[in-house]
């Protein structure tokens, strides 16, 4: 069972439907924060913060602190001898209130209509302290708060929300922590729950005492509760979030903890945003957790940031991009001002038709991907060498079917200084031979499943010489980009530092892409590839999906139907 985690996504629903489309799994776990301010502007959600924040020292002043702000203020406005400032300032607090309800109702509506395209997954959210109760709202079908799942023989359970009061967020609406952070209470909610179910998987906002709960200004936070039953009783992994700077993976007492620090971009009490996009992909089998990656989702990417293992009762971890892990390490934003557009029109145009064909991806696709996933693998295991591909065609637009055909650009990067192979001929140099041995592995392992051709293979070596010399007429250079340009990457920690590479001088990067312009527009006139899309729009149509207009009007731009090449399937 493959469970991809992530915590604290503070609105960024645009990153987390990205991250869905990209991305193959059987259980997505969302854990809160997931809004980030109840209403669609800045300029409301400060004006109701001032309010929340008048009214809350006036019900301290009266000591009614047992009592929620919007109790507090109805209450209040109900005496007769309230000042009609007060009377004001209250019934103003009312109405922001009852729309901030509203809006918050809708924007989970959103993420339940984003985790409705994962129709082949399990899509779970758990509320913290920034949301509402999820009975209450659209989400309610994916809701782990006080719920529990019988997934593949292992039962997974939730408690949201934190110990902590939320400024900006109505306390009427949200998930009351009925569990103490500073001792442990085996008769609390969350310890009472736990019990009856008896969860393998564990997963709540707020972390355990004394695991990834450090805070700068007060020490750990955690809550004794969730420790001391974890402790005592078999617990695979809990999953936690809340304290985005205190991420990362520890075992203890044969529980393994991850917190993956914040998807969403955060505004911290600096000013600065934390860019945020950190997950962990969890493979577990025969119920044991095999496998963890650390990644980064970031402008469309996915980077392989470290990997965890557990053998012999201890974690081991590899870190695989030291800038990224370092960056986050020292509270640092490292792809925040990367462009995350291509200048070139048709490659825009190309990339945001993709995006949408992906909404619908299907099983074959996801089967596929698995595959070239664990045939990268095993190459790289057999050679001693770092192996990855680009997929063009119907996986790379999420929509194969067991007849589609399969077309695999090959990466190859090994041990050494070949200068001379430029990553297409098969003599007599090491890294050709290589590259031989990797196509013949690829055909033994896809040659009785699919329909498939290797149409192009590129030493990686070559690339980053040239990207190191700023060799503008490198042929194997302007085929890495065009590829990385258009295609879906297997296994691309082994691209990635060649793309920060190209990225860290742009100016370089925008030239090899403007020489491949011409290039691009032949192939995009091509009648094969004009064929490909009215086979996709026929696919969707097969699905019960219509092509929208505007979608349509793009492939038609893209492919330039003034001269008549494209016409809509029937």
């Amino acid at each position: 069972m493959r469970i991809i985690y992530l915590a604290d996504i503070h609105g960024g629903f645009d990153r987390l439907n990205d991250l869905l489309n990209e991305t193959v799994a059987d259980v997505y776990i969302i854990s809160g924060d997931l809004i980030d301010i109840p209403f669609y502007s800045m300029d409301a959600s400060i004006r109701y913060h001032e309010l929340q924040s008048y009214f809350h020292g006036l019900r301290r002043q009266m000591s009614k602190e047992d009592m929620f702000i919007e109790d507090f203020v109805d209450e209040l406005l109900e005496k007769p001898d309230v000042s009609d400032d007060v009377q004001d300032l209250g019934t103003e607090y009312q109405e922001y209130t009852v729309r901030a309800r509203r809006v918050m109702q809708q924007k989970y509506k959103v993420l339940a209509s984003i985790a409705s395209t994962k129709q082949r997954s399990r899509v779970f959210f758990l509320p913290g302290n920034y949301d509402m109760d999820l009975r209450f709202t659209a989400l309610s079908e994916h809701d782990l708060h006080l719920h529990w799942y019988e997934l593949n023989d292992l039962r997974i359970c939730g408690y949201g929300g934190a110990a902590v009061w939320t400024p900006g967020i109505p306390e009427r609406y949200v998930i009351h922590y009925q569990t103490n952070a500073k001792y442990h209470d085996k008769y609390s909610e969350m310890y009472l729950f736990f019990s009856a179910v008896k969860p393998d998987i564990i997963v709540t906002h707020q972390p355990a005492y004394g695991i990834h709960d450090q805070v700068t200004s007060g020490g750990p936070i955690g809550s004794l509760a969730l420790r001391s039953y974890c402790e005592a009783n078999r617990v695979m992994m809990c999953l936690t979030g809340h304290i985005h700077q205190r991420w990362g993976a520890k075992l203890v007492e044969k529980t393994l903890y991850l917190n993956p620090s914040n998807f969403g971009e955060v505004t911290l009490t600096s000013g600065n945003v934390a860019e945020g996009g950190f997950y962990y992909s969890i493979k577990v089998e025969h119920e044991r957790v095999t496998g963890i990656i650390f990644r980064k989702f970031c402008n469309g990417r996915i980077y392989d940031v470290a990997d965890y293992y557990i053998e012999d009762g201890k974690l081991s971890e590899i870190i695989i991009d030291q800038d990224r892990y370092d960056a986050l390490k020292q509270g640092k934003n490292y792809d925040a001002k990367e462009i995350k557009e291509s200048h070139i029109p048709e490659i825009t145009l190309y990339n945001e038709i993709k995006k949408f064909y992906r909404k619908f991806q299907t099983q074959e696709t996801e089967e596929r991907l698995d595959i070239l996933e664990e045939a990268t693998s095993l190459i790289e295991d057999k050679l001693h060498a770092n192996i990855a591909m680009d997929v063009l065609g119907s996986v790379n637009f999420g929509i194969s079917r067991s007849d589609s055909d399969l077309d695999i650009v090959l990466y190859l990067r090994c041990d050494g200084d070949y200068r001379e192979c430029d990553g297409k001929c098969h003599g007599g140099s090491k890294v050709c031979s290589f590259l031989k041995d990797a196509e013949e592995m690829v055909a033994e392992i896809l040659k009785d499943r699919y329909d498939y051709q290797i149409i192009d293979t590129v030493g990686l070596n070559r690339v980053e010489e040239s990207i190191r010399e700023k060799n503008y007429e490198c042929g194997t250079l302007q085929r890495f980009v065009f590829y990385r340009s258009i295609c879906r990457p297997i296994n691309y920690r082994v691209i990635a530092p060649l793309e920060d590479m190209l990225n860290k001088d742009m100016i370089f990067r925008k030239e090899i892409e403007g020489s491949l312009k011409i290039y691009f527009r032949i192939f995009a006139a091509t009648s094969r590839h004009i064929k490909s899309f009215m086979k996709y729009e026929a696919r969707l149509a097969d699905l019960g999906v219509k092509l929208p207009d505007l979608i349509r009007e793009k492939v038609k731009l893209y492919l330039g139907e003034s001269k008549g090449e494209y016409s809509s399937s029937p």
